[in-house]
């Protein structure tokens, strides 16, 4: 099957790009970024998700990862919701191999943490990924969000770096850890290849941080 995960040089994109790569998929990554991940089933495209015209041509997508993102940028609205608006009508539009579509939201899509444009775009995206859902239906094509707490990627360095800052997440962390990518790439395959009843939902995965104790921790100057 054809996979296409926006974001792919990223810590989760690189990571879910491997794991679906490791089953005997095909895999197609678009980033603003080089390629992370070598193997010869995988094709690597630099495109800016903002501009429609600069997506590649990819024919039968059957899974569609929604994972690119930015934190703080001055552009999440363009980079998190439009691109993914952009990403997904060119990619489900007159294609019958799609099977399933999974956007990455953000805890922060349903806590309102964290940085004002950036979880106003986050929300928009779950908004729009129900919309996407209500529309590919009927055509068996399931379509969901996860919206994930802490994750050990590079965009989280200022604060896993602060020893202070650290001991204050996991002070108010109910589960007392992060999650790994590779643990995002577990959540990333069921929703897309095991599931196939469940769509419109967004999943809060987040190690208990929202209903157990709403608290978000980062450095004072950014």
């Amino acid at each position: 099957m054809n996979i296409l995960i926006t974001g792919a040089s990223g810590g989760i994109g690189s990571a879910v790009a491997q794991r679906f790569l490791s089953m005997g998929h095909s895999v197609y990554g678009i980033d603003t970024a080089s390629a992370a991940v070598g193997h010869p089933a995988y094709r690597h495209f630099i495109a800016d998700l903002r501009d429609p015209s600069s997506l590649p041509e990819i024919g039968d997508v059957g899974i569609l990862f929604n994972n690119a993102g930015t934190q703080n940028s001055g552009d999440d609205l363009g980079n998190n919701l439009t691109g993914s608006i952009n990403v997904t009508e060119k990619y489900i539009r007159d294609n019958p191999a799609l099977r399933s579509i999974l956007f990455n939201a953000s805890a922060s899509a349903v806590s309102g943490q964290e940085f004002p444009v950036y979880a106003a775009s986050k929300a928009g995206l779950v908004g729009y990924m129900k919309n996407v859902a209500i529309r590919v239906a009927p055509r068996g094509v399931t379509c969901n969000a996860i919206s994930l707490g802490g994750v050990y990627t590079p965009l989280n360095d200022p604060v896993v770096d602060d020893p202070v800052l650290w001991d204050r997440i996991m002070s108010v962390t109910p589960m007392k850890k992060w999650m790994m990518p590779d643990e995002v790439a577990d959540w990333v395959v069921f929703l897309t290849l095991t599931n196939r009843s469940m769509s419109g939902q967004n999943l809060l995965i987040d190690n208990g941080e929202h209903d157990l104790n709403d608290t978000f921790v980062w450095p004072a100057d950014e």
